[in-house]
């Protein structure tokens, strides 16, 4: 019997033994498979990551090129002059008869067979919950609404101060979205899993609504309505994508123009007035500071208080037009005079007050009202002091009636000699300072980094890198616990750094690809203690194994970057011969890799991605012609196209539909005779070619292939294609002014 028990305690030992064996082989391959896929997602990220910066690099270089043409090129008569303002609209400034104009609905009849969702004024929360569900099955709203909705929405964003004041005693807690760019999804997920608005569920979104998704639109009217409906509990922040010159390049400007073509520039008038006074930042219990991009170590949110926010137009560049340096001048001698003398606390700092008299940090400011500004500044003199009391006065007067039920006349707000505009010695207001201009970009572009300090964000183009201890600082100065920002598209949906003081939230979930991130929103009660919830919105991501997920997303990512990689065939065969000294056809994988970095510039780990992206028979050695073949056939295949044009079709193409946007200025979807000429002569002026009128009406007739007396997008597009197959089929020489555009270096549109 002892026997028998001893034999079979020692086969339940080897049992035990070969358990744990297998169970740690399991574990140890487990493990294994998770990190590899761990890398294979972190990379694929870094594709999608590196592209869209570089385009984002792009947009801002394309834009400097156009500003410096603008801002060297002297008008010759008022018809020129009135295109550059169309094309560049900072330079002057919309006044409230003007957008009365641009906002006349009254006149657009809505026929009797419209379906869609109808509004009326003052709007109630049944109203913004059927623009939700109308939304959700795919309606349209009328125009005559859209118009109505953003003009109300206008008249309300000019009473509000450039940082609102929120505070959680008056509701159970407040919630805070990030970028939604156009996904609907999204937003239609938070409102089913967080509630809809109420006077207990506030909301602040940070920015970002638009551009990219399909559905900005309707995002936007989600968001204007409940703004209205809940004033004090429905909060918006201005993000880098309201910005009328960035929505040309990024889809918004399109999606307008293609739901609404009758209306459509009336809408997009107004909506880039009304993106121009959005708020910039939001202030919960004065303790968490809610900005879209981040910030720098120049940021000075009293300065931020105080600054005209609605003469920051765009934040893609700053007016420097030569025939301001008198107005310069005189800003610079009213700033001198003015120093030294301080603001009254009692005074409203800007246009877009009447700001709250308690400083930062004061409880009472919660009980007296939840929006409010920083209070700090200097007035420019006696005559404006006066105008500035007198204007917070009819304000508080107008938000009074308003309150009591009385109509506010807003359009003999102008006419009232109370007013600058009135006043018979005004002139037109004054251009946002560099510095005032420079602090909104830090904010709406920023983003933080490891390392300490701060230094530019080249890679985005625009804003700075901030380090921990820039945020540590602006947090002890104003007394502030942590930061919450958006701007950054994150695997999890947010992400915490800088020793939790910063946290990015993201709400736009599968932004680059189905699969490729989850979206947040983070909720604050009155401990300030941030809960995150995470999702998707879409439900086939629900239905697909985690490799399923990684992989397609990796697919799109890579097809996205070989593309990119076609589209400097050209410059990449011109580095691979510089390595191939011999000229064998041959280089190593390690001199690919230095190549391709050294032409795209898009900080990827190209050794680890070349198996992905390179197919070759020998372990070290690439035949580079045969590489380059391949790719060329890739996208052959989807387009007829000979490869040398197609190759710069791909390269140009983003940039050749912004500056067609650009040169539309009335946003007809098509380039007149008239906005053609005058672009051409900023060109001529600028390259110093000599042509005439005539040559001009005939070089456009040319482009205009159906002869309908307009250039579309697609002739716009056939005419480049064209001109680069007749100067790569000739000689250099037939081609001299486009060699000499090109060759002058990055400030050219095309050649990034």
């Amino acid at each position: 019997m002892g026997s028998g028990t001893s034999t079979q305690h020692h086969f339940a030992f080897q049992n035990a033994e070969k358990a744990f064996k297998a169970a740690a082989l399991i574990q140890r391959w487990y493990r294994r498979y998770t990190a590899r896929l761990e890398m294979r997602r972190h990379c694929t990220w870094r594709i999608f990551q590196s592209i869209e910066y570089a385009g984002q690099q792009d947009q801002v270089k394309l834009h400097d090129f156009f500003s410096y043409l603008v801002d060297h090129f002297t008008p010759s008569s008022n018809h020129e002059r009135d295109f550059l303002d169309r094309m560049f609209t900072e330079d002057r400034f919309p006044q409230d008869s003007e957008m009365e104009k641009f906002g006349d609905y009254e006149s657009i009849e809505v026929p009797d067979n419209y379906t869609g969702p109808r509004l009326s004024f003052p709007l109630l929360p049944d109203h913004a919950t059927a623009l939700v569900e109308a939304f959700r099955l795919k309606q349209q709203l009328h125009a005559r609404y859209v118009l109505n909705l953003l003009h109300e929405t206008r008249k309300h964003l000019i009473q509000l101060p450039n940082i609102n004041r929120v505070s959680t005693c008056y509701s159970e807690e407040i919630t805070v979205c990030g970028d939604l760019h156009g996904q609907l999804d999204d937003l239609i997920f938070i409102f089913h899993k967080n509630g809809l608005p109420s006077p207990e569920r506030a909301y602040v979104f940070n920015g970002d609504f638009v551009d990219r998704g399909k559905d900005s639109v309707e995002i936007l009217m989600v968001l204007f309505a409940f703004m209205l409906v809940y004033p004090k509990e429905f909060h918006l922040n201005r993000g880098n994508h309201e910005d009328h010159l960035v929505n040309l390049r990024y889809g918004f400007t399109k999606e307008v123009m293609h739901k609404y073509k009758t209306h459509g520039k009336k809408i997009l008038k107004i909506l880039k007035d009304v993106f121009c006074w959005l708020p910039l930042a939001t202030l919960v219990d004065e303790k968490v500071l809610i900005l879209h991009g981040g910030v720098s170590d120049m940021t000075d949110l009293e300065l931020l208080a105080k600054l005209d926010r609605h003469k920051i137009v765009s934040t893609m560049r700053h007016k420097t037009r030569k025939e301001n340096g008198k107005q310069v001048k005189k800003e610079e001698a009213n700033q001198k005079s003015s120093a030294g003398r301080p603001t009254p606390w009692f005074l409203p700092q800007s246009r877009s007050l009447p700001a709250s008299p308690l400083r930062l940090g004061s409880l009472q400011a919660h009980r007296a009202g939840r929006s409010s500004s920083i209070p700090c500044g200097a007035p420019r003199d006696a005559k404006e002091l006066a105008r500035q009391v007198r204007r917070s006065v009819d304000l508080e007067l107008d938000r009074c009636r308003q309150q009591a039920g009385f109509p506010v006349s807003w359009g003999k707000e102008e006419a009232s000699p109370c007013t600058p505009e009135a006043d018979s010695g005004a002139e037109e207001p004054l251009e946002p300072t560099q510095e005032e201009w420079r602090q909104v970009v830090d904010i709406l572009w920023s983003d933080p980094m490891a390392q300490e300090g701060c230094k530019a964000n080249t890679v985005r183009g625009g804003g700075c890198y901030f380090g921990p201890n820039v945020t540590e600082r602006l947090l002890q100065k104003y007394n502030l616990q942590f930061l919450i920002r958006s701007h950054e598209c994150k695997p999890e949906g947010y992400e915490f750094c800088h020793s939790r003081k910063v946290l990015t939230i993201f709400s736009a979930s599968n932004y680059y690809e189905v699969g490729s991130n989850r979206g947040a929103y983070v909720k604050l009660g009155p401990a300030l203690t941030p809960y995150i919830v995470q999702y998707q919105a879409n439900k086939v991501t629900h239905m697909l194994t985690m490799r399923q997920r990684i992989s397609r997303v990796e697919e799109s990512a890579l097809r996205a970057l070989r593309e990119k990689l076609f589209a400097h065939s050209s410059d990449l065969l011109g580095e691979f011969k510089k390595h191939d000294a011999d000229k064998t056809g041959l280089i190593t994988f390690s001199d690919w890799a230095e190549a391709v970095e050294s032409v795209l510039h898009l900080g990827l780990p190209w050794r680890m991605l070349r198996p992905q992206l390179v197919n070759s028979p020998t372990d070290n050695t690439l035949e580079y012609k045969s590489w380059l073949e391949d790719l060329a056939k890739e996208q052959l295949n989807r387009e007829n196209i000979q490869s040398s044009l197609l190759e710069t079709l791909y390269r140009n193409r983003s940039n050749l539909e912004t500056i067609f946007r650009i040169i539309d200025s009335d946003h007809s979807g098509f380039i007149s005779l008239d906005e053609f000429r005058h672009t051409w002569k900023l060109f001529s002026s600028h390259m110093n070619i000599n042509i005439t009128d005539d040559c001009i009406c005939d070089l456009a007739r040319s482009i205009d292939f159906n002869k309908d007396g307009h250039i579309d997008i697609n002739e716009f597009l056939e005419a480049f294609r064209l001109v680069e197959q007749s100067c790569s089929e000739g000689n250099a020489s037939d081609c001299p002014q486009t060699t000499n555009t090109n060759d002058n270096g990055c400030s050219k549109p095309g050649t990034h």
